[in-house]
């Protein structure tokens, strides 16, 4: 019997592969996770572990805790990223390129880093700390706790919202402000009543990425929350137990986790969606000089804004320097924190480059085949998968790597096959699950933006949709391709949260032993690891701007 072409054609075959692939690598481990909070040895199916941490105030404070941190730290960027992208939208700001380079240098590092910077600076041994006390007789709070969390959150994410903002701003249509003020509404008025409210889609998609990433952040809380538990690091102690081991438990709490963020992310959706609106604007807000005492205020503002969120970092490459005896720094500067990093943890340099390199060509290949399906074939498949390579947006890492080690860890479903436990492999299909929405989101942006009529002209001279697909539409589609990455690339070098669930010795991130070296008190050594992760991510957006540069032309 000959079998019809157009059944199993090229892009039949793909979509089948893809639900393959996201039945196994994510619905089965979650599905394993969720099976693993309810089974319980002794008394078979039970649902004793989320009575546990419902009726226990030590557990249960916890999702209250979370939930107060990631909305008070989203509110709190999004007030500090929302007049700073404003003021650089309309004003000419003195040296605005490097204002925003010195803002997404910021925010380039895992959270984790930063807190750790702000240990050096406002900890009980701190520079600032000790300054005012030894100079001023002064006792200025120390970073620990939620008020410390808040800050490296609110000085680290603003970035996220700025990005949003500022490109919203810069869309602003000059007719309506000329409008505005012919009907007498200017100032702070103009912006409450009319700027305010265009831009309300793009602060809470901004906000939205804020949230995710607070919700689901383990190093930061870990390392200078002391007393204030949250959800992430809960489920560490849970599952990793220094104590004991309580897997079952600690799978109830990432059940419980998974279904918070949902649900927080459908709020959102909604929200976002009541307050969308379509425009077309064609004429930008000219950006304006300011001086005066106005200037002077806006330009102080900015600049002491940017000068604290990049100031962490600043001192963290400065420590990288110092001198060491064992764990103490002494006067002087030397090399010796490099050489120690390099001689003992040289490892897990190599993996912070190989390990993600590997899964961004996996994200970058998966992203465009996902984008075509679901934006140009569409369909009931289409759209399944189109939810589903989502769900990882709205999932804390740490849930992941638990969900990956239950589910591949001693192999897939009980068998010999797929045993990832302790392998590269368990870390790369985690780096593409956590990042691939990020490349994903950004292809298919880029793929809804152009015309049909390209493909169906192409069609039209003969040629089949894969070469069309090959010769046309992917050359067009590599520029959002490309962005998306730059996201990705940054985010899974700088990743801890699974990383610290999944890795061993061997195949250990930087991420991970500057982790290792912080809790230690190798201050020196994991100044010097954070130090090169940064040049690392430096390194790799610039060779992004100049592949995208090269795509543009």
């Amino acid at each position: 019997m000959k079998i019809s072409s157009k059944v199993f054609n090229f892009w039949k075959i793909i979509t089948l592969i893809i639900i393959i692939g996201i039945s196994v690598f994510l619905i089965y481990p979650i599905a394993r996770l969720l099976l693993q909070s309810i089974f319980v040895e002794e008394s078979g199916i039970s649902l004793d572990n989320f009575i546990k941490f419902f009726t226990n105030k030590y557990y249960f404070e916890t999702i209250i805790n979370s939930l107060k941190l990631s909305i008070v730290a989203t509110l709190t960027t999004i007030l500090l990223a929302t007049p700073i992208a404003y003021f650089m939208s309309v004003y000419k700001i003195k040296g605005a390129k490097v204002v925003e380079i010195l803002i997404i240098l910021a925010s380039m590092s895992a959270p984790f880093i930063g807190a750790y910077s702000w240990i050096l600076l406002l900890g009980r041994n701190g520079i600032i700390t000790n300054f005012f006390e030894n100079n001023l007789g002064i006792n200025i709070p120390d970073i620990y706790g939620f008020a410390g969390i808040l800050l490296v959150f609110t000085f680290q994410l603003y970035s996220l919202v700025f990005l949003y903002a500022k490109s919203s701003f810069e869309n602003l249509d000059k007719s309506l402000m000329e409008a505005s003020e012919n009907l007498g509404v200017t100032g702070f008025k103009r912006f409450r009543k009319i700027i305010l409210p265009l831009v309300t889609p793009s602060l809470l998609a901004g906000g939205l990425l804020v949230f995710m990433r607070c919700m689901s952040d383990f190093g930061t809380p870990m390392l200078i929350g002391e007393g204030y538990r949250t959800f992430p690091v809960l489920i560490y102690n849970e599952f990793v137990g220094e104590v004991g081991q309580n897997q079952g438990f600690a799978s109830a709490i990432a059940v419980i986790a998974i279904i918070v963020t949902s649900i927080i992310f459908l709020i959102q959706k909604k929200i976002s969606e009541k307050n969308s609106y379509s425009s077309n604007f064609l004429n930008p807000v000219e950006k304006e000089k300011i001086g005066g005492a106005k200037g002077i205020l806006i330009h102080l503002f900015i600049y002491i804004a940017v000068a604290l969120s990049i100031l962490p970092q600043a001192y963290l490459i400065l420590t990288s320097f110092k001198n060491t005896s064992g764990k103490i720094f002494v006067d002087g500067y030397s090399l010796k924190s490099y050489q120690i990093a390099f001689s003992r943890l040289g490892s897990s340099i190599r993996n912070t480059i190989l390990i993600p390199l590997i899964a961004l060509i996996i994200i970058i290949i998966l992203s465009v085949l996902i984008a075509y399906i679901v934006v140009r074939q569409k369909g009931k498949l289409a759209a399944i998968i189109d939810v589903f390579t989502m769900i990882p947006f709205i999932l804390p890492g740490v849930v992941i790597g638990i969900s990956l080690l239950s589910g591949f860890g001693n192999g897939f479903m009980g068998s010999n096959f797929l045993v990832m436990g302790g392998t590269m492999s368990i870390l790369i299909v985690s780096f593409v699950i956590r990042r691939l929405p990020y490349t994903l989101r950004s292809a298919s942006s880029t793929l809804q933006s152009l015309p049909i009529s390209l493909e169906e002209a192409s069609y039209s001279l003969g040629a089949s949709k894969l070469k069309t697909f090959i010769k046309i539409t992917l050359p067009l589609m590599m520029r959002g391709v490309i962005a998306g990455s730059i996201l990705s690339y940054v985010t899974l070098i700088s990743e801890l949260s699974s990383s610290i669930i999944l890795t061993n010795l061997k195949t250990r991130t930087m991420t991970v032993s500057v982790y290792t070296e912080v809790i230690r008190g190798n201050y020196g050594v994991a100044a010097a690891l954070a130090t090169m992760l940064t040049v690392i991510t430096i390194i790799a957006l610039l060779v992004f701007d100049r592949i995208g540069d090269k795509k543009s032309n």
